[in-house]
This record gives structure tokens, sequence and C-alpha cells, in this order.
């Protein structure tokens, strides 16, 4: 009997971990995508230039306006809103 008792204590910690770890990686995913959010398009546009350069292409123009969206999302950074608005200005 008692090793019967064991065994259900066991997967039971065994699905408390898995549990916290599921909370865990949902938390990271949420973070994730908030700052992606806020910096996609500064990201795209950087993506876009290092592919520019790696190609041997010259990239100003994505690298100029990876700056302009990072300047941008400074400012909207800086803005105070509300819960009824909080992803108005992000990127879509």
């Amino acid at each position: 009997m008692q090793n019967s008792s064991k065994q259900v204590t066991n997967r039971q910690q065994c699905g408390q971990g898995m549990m916290e770890y599921i909370i865990i990686v949902a938390m990271i995913a949420v973070a994730a995508i908030g700052v992606y959010g806020m910096f996609g398009k500064s990201i795209r546009n950087q993506t876009a230039g290092m592919a520019k350069e790696i190609a041997g292409v010259d990239a100003k123009t994505e690298i100029g306006a990876a700056a302009s969206a990072a300047a941008s999302a400074a400012t909207r950074g800086d803005n105070s809103k509300g819960m009824g608005k909080y992803n108005a200005d992000n990127d879509h």
C-alpha cells in the first residue's frame, strides 16, 4: 500500500512541476509579444539592413528606417496610457 501512495505523490509533484514550467513559458511568451509589438518595426528594418549588407548591397535606407522606428517606439513608450488603449499605437 505504501508504494502505491508514494507513486501517486510522485506523479502529483511531477504534474505540479510541469504546470509551473508552463506558466513560466507563458509569461515569457507574453513578454516577448509585448517587446516585439513595441519594437517590431525597428527589428524588421534592422534585419532587412543586415541581410542587404551581407549580400553586399548598401542598406542606408533600412538603417535610417530602423533609427526612425526606434525613435518612434521611444516616444510611444514615454506616453501614459490606460488599459483601454494599451495597444492602440503598436505596429500592426
